[in-house]
């Protein structure tokens, strides 16, 4: 964390991209610390977050005492976005800093930095490209700090959220050549807080159309099975027909699996 700390103090003045994650939440307690009044939250909102998640977001920036200014992104209505295919975050990202660079100038900060990690380093993380090429700085990664670090980091300087589940976007939920609409993601949202709401941790629904794939993690799969009816019934309110379990369990981009890209014909 000192590392992080020097990196911080040296930018000197920081918009920080704020999502109410642990890792955005510990860079922006660091800019607090380090800049003080040079530090700026800013937390975007669109379709593919839940409204759930960023009013969590903007109870912890209160309780911290940051200053937090609010935008509107429209990342799903970009063709090259709803497509869906796997460079989608780096068009999230694009629409996301086309959208703070603005508010990063007017408020006079000289920088922008987000809370990317270096587990991300090594990951498909399509969406890293956009901020290496703006010049966007990323001060956890710089400094080496994986995930295991970050949640540790923020438990000893008391941060909230220190383990809470990891959260990436709705969109992430289907599948890579399905085409992403409001519709379908408010689908999403609402079956996930469905079953939140039946005590489910860490709960990701995979959507398929029709049928809702439900990944839990492993030690509550037990559980998810025995109240399947309870969950069925819950996530077909959401308006999904068919309801499934996947039995090995929450796993990060599990959908990247069913990406089959479009190649030509090759003439014999």
């Amino acid at each position: 964390m000192k590392t992080a700390r020097e990196i911080v103090h040296e930018l000197g003045s920081v918009l920080v991209a704020y999502s109410g994650g642990v890792d955005s939440t510990l860079l922006l307690k660091l800019a607090m610390d380090e800049l003080g009044e040079g530090a700026v939250a800013v937390l975007a909102s669109s379709p593919a977050y839940p409204e759930s998640e960023q009013e969590e977001a903007r109870s912890l920036a209160r309780a911290m005492g940051a200053r937090l200014v609010e935008v509107n992104t429209n990342e799903v209505e970009l063709e090259a976005y709803a497509r869906n295919n796997p460079d989608r975050c780096f068009h999230c990202k694009e629409e996301l800093f086309d959208t703070l660079t603005p508010v990063q100038q007017e408020l006079g900060l000289a920088h922008l930095a987000y809370g990317a990690t270096a587990d991300d380093a090594g990951d498909h993380r399509p969406g890293h490209a956009s901020a290496v090429r703006r010049g966007v700085r990323f001060p956890l990664l710089e400094a080496g700090m994986p995930k295991s670090e970050i949640r540790a980091a923020a438990r000893t300087l008391g941060l909230a959220n220190w383990n809470k589940p990891s959260f990436a976007c709705l969109s992430s939920r289907i599948p890579h050549g399905t085409t992403v609409t409001v519709a379908a993601l408010r689908q999403i949202e609402s079956a996930e807080a469905a079953l939140k709401s039946l005590g489910f941790h860490q709960v990701r629904v995979r959507h398929h159309d029709d049928v809702a794939r439900i990944e839990v993690d492993a030690a509550e799969i037990p559980r998810l099975i025995a109240e399947r009816e309870r969950v069925a019934a819950a996530v077909r309110e959401a308006g999904y027909k068919f309801v499934s379990a996947d039995l090995e369990g929450y796993s990060t981009g599990s959908l990247n699996r069913t990406w089959k890209p479009e190649t030509s014909a090759k003439s014999s």
